[in-house]
């Protein structure tokens, strides 16, 4: 790339918590952090937020009155954004932009507003402006009390890494010096989840680890669903309380050959990562946070991308889909957050029911962890990769 970009801070709220320590602390327990729903008909996994996250929203909800009428998808990502904003010391003058997306956007509360317009007949006043998916980064905004622009944007599930895509580019042209980015989802509803079974890709399993994501051996698709945000502050050049750099970025969108799947070799993944890794040599990188979220074809066929690429040099592979399940549109920046974590900590967080036998199972492996690939992809071969650097 030919200006570094530095992370200054990044920010999150899902099942794991909303601090760093809390959230190392539950990376480094093998322990998921899934509870049970009554949603669609059934006793269903979900990762939902932590009660003290909870807590966080509901405070934020009632802090004004305008705010109650807000989605879930939005005061998460406010929750985040001033975190954020405060960890990187940015102050009330500071201007930057916002891009922050959903693959969903106001689930929750779009479902209830036609539900009840079946059964009135009637649209609430602020059943539009609630709903849309600017609703996002423009509230983000007000809430900031922010002046340069605000973007929010759906490119399903690899929604927060294309909006890191978004302010590298900005920075990079010197349209601005700061931009917030990231993503939100609150998708724990009865039509999302039964969405999703209809999918055939939501999982049954009752074991100890109902996501088996990275296991290719599985015989059945394991995707659970988590909710949650996260946003980092992007700078343009090197900062000295940078957490991360920005080394390289890649995207790729293949030719659709089934709504919802990808290639056999993920040939979006392959584009994503090379292009990702144009200046880097393939030895270099220390670990992949891959997207993997525990079904059979997208497991496997993004681990076979990785071995066109690295060939019989693999990195450490992990992915935080058995933890924290799939977070849509947000899972791209917390799979961010896992591997800065792992780089800032130096230690690596793999798979804990993986047996010693498979390539993925290097729990306590002594690498040093300098440089990890993120990888994200959405419905259809919408892929990002983005290397990350200490």
């Amino acid at each position: 790339m030919s200006q570094i970009i530095s992370i200054t801070a990044i920010s999150s709220i899902s099942s794991l918590g909303n601090s760093s320590d809390t959230i190392w602390e539950n990376y480094l327990s093998e322990n998921p952090c899934f509870s049970k729903q009554f949603l669609d008909h059934n006793n269903t996994y979900v990762a939902a937020l932590d009660s003290n996250s909870e807590a966080e929203v509901e405070l934020l909800r009632q802090s004004d009155i305008k705010y109650k009428s807000l989605d879930k998808s939005v005061l998460y990502a406010m929750v985040a954004s001033r975190s954020a904003i405060e960890k990187a010391g940015w102050s009330k003058d500071a201007v930057f932009g916002i891009n922050i997306g959903s693959s969903r956007g106001a689930t929750d509360l779009f479902e209830k507003h036609f539900q009840e317009y079946l059964e009135t007949g009637k649209a609430q006043t602020l059943a539009s402006p609630t709903t849309t998916l600017g609703n996002i980064s423009s509230w983000v905004a007000h809430d900031l009390q922010s002046t340069g622009p605000e973007i929010s944007h759906s490119i399903t599930c690899s929604t927060a890494l294309h909006a890191i895509l978004n302010g590298v580019a900005w920075l990079r042209a010197g349209m601005a010096d700061k931009f917030l980015v990231g993503g939100s989802e609150a998708p724990l509803t009865d039509f999302t989840i039964g969405q999703m079974r209809a999918l055939k890709i939501y999982s049954k399993s009752e074991e100890q680890y109902p996501n088996r994501a990275l296991d290719l051996d599985k015989k059945q698709n394991t995707m659970i669903l988590g909710e949650g945000a996260g946003v980092c502050c992007l700078e343009i050049g090197k900062k000295e309380n940078a957490l991360a750099y920005i080394e390289g970025i890649g995207y790729a969108t293949e030719i659709l050959e089934h709504n919802i799947s990808i290639s056999a070799e993920a040939t979006c993944f392959q584009k994503s990562m090379k292009m990702a890794l144009e200046n880097t040599a393939i030895s270099e990188v220390d670990a992949i946070v891959m997207h993997a979220p525990g079904t059979i074809k997208g497991d496997l066929t993004e681990f076979r991308a990785i071995e066109k690429v690295f060939g019989d040099r693999l990195p450490l592979l992990t992915t935080n889909k058995w933890k924290i399940g799939h977070t849509f549109g947000a899972s791209g920046i917390l799979s961010m957050e896992m591997a800065i974590l792992m780089m800032q900590k130096n230690q690596f967080i793999g798979v804990p029911f993986l047996d010693d036998s498979n390539p993925f199972r290097v729990q306590n492996s002594k690498r040093v962890i300098k440089k990890v690939l993120v990888n994200a992809v959405g419905f259809g071969g919408n892929a990002v990769s983005v290397l990350l650097s200490l």
